[in-house]
């Protein structure tokens, strides 16, 4: 059953993902948006999910397979990111890719703690 959970996850995460590529397709042609918020939002799940499953039964082994491992896995593109950054070395855009990088490690970072800190606020 574990690998139900982790396949069916995967794959509402990889359609996600494609959305937010197909969503954020017109923003920029020089920062991949689509990525930087599906890395930064998977983020902020998996703080949600691990805020809830630390100290309570609010989320069970299942569930936490489906969201965390398989949902935020299929939509997080830490390859996409790589890749990306790749390019952007290759073709010389150093600037580009920095910032992408730090707005990507920043964004994601935070939104993990402001997962944490919303169920703290909603236990309140």
């Amino acid at each position: 059953m574990p690998f139900l959970y982790v396949g069916l996850g995967g794959f509402v995460g990889a359609v996600l993902r494609y959305l937010m590529s197909v969503l954020t397709a017109g923003f920029s042609v020089v920062i991949p948006y689509g990525t930087l918020l599906s890395n930064a939002l998977g983020c902020l799940a998996i703080g949600i999910v691990m805020a809830l499953a630390a100290d309570s039964d609010a989320v069970t082994p299942g569930a936490r397979l489906f969201i965390a491992t398989g949902v935020c896995g299929g939509f997080t593109t830490m390859s996409s990111f790589i890749y990306e950054l790749a390019e952007y070395v290759r073709t010389g855009e150093l600037l580009y890719g920095a910032t992408y990088f730090f707005l990507t490690l920043f964004a994601s970072a935070v939104l993990f703690y402001v997962g944490t800190l919303l169920v703290a606020l909603a236990r309140a």
